[in-house]
């Protein structure tokens, strides 16, 4: 692509317009090709000047369709997407059917899907699948196929959209499509299998994409392809992996996405938060919140984590009332399967601070999409929220048949981390019971599936639970308020030894031993990844030079360049517009959405300029340290686990690691670390 591009020399003004023509749509796909969404974006907007100043009112429709079709793909900015697609259509009027009308019915399918206006894009579809066979524009079949089987999932036609999907799939397989029509198709193929929470059927459409997308796809296809295996991974593990994957969607489709870059982002902070790692799901949440993405139900569940049981309920009792109505083809729009993530979310919080009666509604509203919509991963996450319920109604009978019944379909399903979370519940049931032994059993289960996840903190809290039963059945060995014990991490030359509860162990330094060493000596208290970092090697933290980046933080790359700023301020025009005509039209709820897009414009242009105008940049030496400070603590974390295994699992209680790291001592019974 980049050779395609050195080779367009557009500079000379003798060349034959047609030729410039030409050229100008070859660099706006290589331009693509290459990751520059806007030069590619600018040269098609090029091409409908030329083509609009020679009086080809066709071709200038077309440029317009596809300059409308790239900013809906990419940005999820629907305010531009209408105006251009009302710029092509005024080309358009009064002439035969030409291609540029199938492309504008195409993009106008899902500009109002993903704005949730299912009548309008029902009638869409229909008219790009016609258009399209008429034209011969291959794409706007497929696209129409596609979006009017979405739209039968959502009118209720479960079984019926569904088959239409493994239709359009296939299709796609035989190579029945262009790879960029056939990689967006498959990614709309998975949302839609996980919007129904049906994860077999993504997980499978995910590796036909994963074989697919090896010398086939371009463009963002690779990113968005990546993230839906992270999705994958989270589900059936194991964390890291899934983290992998997730930091790699982010960094391929940096230069592409716009507001949905949101999306891998949440499903980083979700990654996250199941390893245990607070302090980096709250700044991948915080991001995605800033990209005017939901984080939710993972920023709730996170407050849960970390101790905030009230603020969790408030959070996701608002997001339940208000939903992000923020246009999207990568989840449901509108309508109650929106709702069902949160609602799990909502019934667990409210678990864990004995409200029964937000549980038991939780439960019923689950109930109610799990029959609208049946997959057995709703149905789970029904009987799970219903075992809660039963739990705290003290119905032992109840929650054991109901966890049971969750934790049998999850481990059918492949889902170790869902699984091992219904035993916990489980064993809470078993207890209930008076069944001591069974309790234990579940608590051991849970803890070795967490563990082989990649689950630390919660392996950790299985193991906190067990020692619950333990403390109750032995009272002599309750820990009192206050009650210390004593660990020697102490370091002599390149070994260092452990000594805990009795066992010395021997071990080599390792640089996430010098890490811990410093969090331990000074708890609660939070150091910069960079001043950890800074002590490990024995130099001082770099200069801090401007709004808290400091001098290593500066060699990451521009979170906007300066096509990007000048393409965002043309769109504020164009968004500008939207406004004064849904006024003119009386639309409210277009000149809410308008605005929305306005701001998060506003918004971004004013993240990527520091002071004085200065450009703010992303990846630089911080987020390095951040991943390397967190792999080498959980390193060191797992080499100890196999000789300290209950001191490792206190470690990871306590520990959080992010941008900031600390170490926070279990209050009940703190530890005494001789270093």
């Amino acid at each position: 692509m980049l050779d395609a591009l050195a080779a367009l020399d557009l500079g000379d003004a003798a060349v034959d317009e047609l030729l410039v023509a030409e050229a100008l749509e070859l660099r706006a796909q290589a331009e693509y090709g290459a990751g520059e969404l806007e030069q590619a974006v600018t040269a098609w907007e090029d091409l409908h000047t030329l083509q609009a100043r020679r009086g080809d009112a066709a071709e200038a429709a077309r440029a317009a369709a596809m300059i409308a079709m790239y900013l809906m793909m990419d940005t999820g900015l629907m305010s531009p997407v209408r105006g251009w697609l009302a710029t092509a259509e005024r080309f358009l009027e009064g002439s035969d059917i030409v291609a540029a009308h199938a492309i504008v019915a195409m993009t106008r399918t899902y500009e109002r899907f993903m704005c949730g206006d299912m009548d309008a894009a029902r009638e869409q579809s229909e008219l790009a699948i016609s258009l399209g066979e008429a034209t011969g524009v291959t794409p706007a079949v497929v696209i129409g196929r596609t979006a009017r089987a979405r739209v039968r999932i959502f009118d209720g036609d479960l079984a019926g959209g569904l088959a239409a999907l493994d239709e359009v799939g296939a299709l796609l397989m035989s190579g029945g499509a262009d790879p960029l029509t056939t990689g967006m198709m498959y990614c709309e193929i998975i949302c839609a299998a996980q919007g129904l929470a049906m994860y077999d059927m993504a997980s499978q459409w995910t590796e036909v994409m994963e074989r697919w997308r090896h010398g086939e796809a371009f463009g963002g296809i690779n990113g968005r392809c990546r993230v839906h295996r992270a999705e994958m991974l989270r589900v059936s593990g194991t964390c890291e992996q899934a983290e992998t994957e997730a930091l790699g969607a982010c960094d391929e489709l940096r230069p592409w996405m716009r507001r949905e870059f949101g999306w891998p982002l949440a499903e980083l902070g979700t990654i996250r938060l199941r390893r245990g790692d607070l302090a980096g799901a709250e700044d991948a949440f915080r991001e995605a919140h800033q990209h005017a993405w939901s984080p939710q139900p993972g920023l709730a569940l996170l407050r849960l984590a970390q101790g905030d049981a009230a603020g969790a309920a408030a959070m996701i009792a608002e997001a339940i009332e208000h939903p992000f109505d923020i246009p999207s083809k990568e989840r449901p729009p509108f309508g109650d399967l929106r709702l069902a993530p949160l609602l799990d979310a909502q019934a667990e919080i409210a678990f864990a601070a004995g409200d029964v009666v937000t549980v038991r509604s939780a439960t019923e509203r689950l109930g109610e999409i799990a029959r609208q919509y049946p997959s057995a991963f709703l149905r789970a996450s029904t009987a799970l929220a219903g075992a809660r319920s039963a739990v705290l109604e003290e119905n032992a009978r109840l929650a054991l048949q109901a966890s049971t019944e969750a934790m049998t379909i999850w481990a059918d399903s492949g889902a170790p981390y869902d699984a091992a979370c219904a035993r916990l519940v489980r064993a809470a049931a078993y207890r209930l019971a008076g069944n001591e032994t069974s309790a234990e059993m579940e608590l051991t289960a849970a803890e070795d599936a967490f563990r082989r996840f990649g689950a630390d903190a919660k392996a950790a809290e299985a193991v906190a639970l067990r020692a619950v039963g333990a403390h109750v059945a032995s009272a002599s060995t309750t820990p009192r308020a206050n009650d210390r014990t004593v660990v020697t991490f102490a370091l002599e030359g390149n070994q260092r030894t452990i000594e805990f509860d009795g066992r010395s162990t021997p071990l080599r330094d390792l640089k996430g031993f010098r890490y811990l060493a410093r969090l331990v000596a000074d708890p609660g208290r939070e150091f910069h990844v960079l001043d950890l970092v800074a002590a490990e090697e024995g130099v001082l933290r770099p200069t801090v030079v401007h709004e808290g980046l400091t001098s290593g933080d500066q060699d990451g790359v521009p979170l906007l360049d300066d096509t990007a700023r000048e393409a965002y301020r043309r769109r504020l025009a164009d968004i500008d517009d939207d406004i004064e005509d849904a006024r003119r039209m009386n639309d409210p709820a277009r000149v809410e959405l308008a605005e929305r897009d306005r701001e998060y414009l506003i918004a971004e242009l004013g993240r990527a300029v520091g002071l004085g105008g200065r450009s703010r940049t992303v990846g630089g030496s911080a987020e390095r340290a951040r991943t390397a400070v967190a792999r080498s603590i959980k390193y060191s974390v797992d080499q100890l686990a196999e000789h300290q295994p209950t001191l490792a699992a206190r470690l990871r209680a306590g520990l959080r690691t992010g941008m900031y790291c600390s170490y926070v001592p279990d209050p009940v019974s703190p530890l005494d670390w001789r270093l």
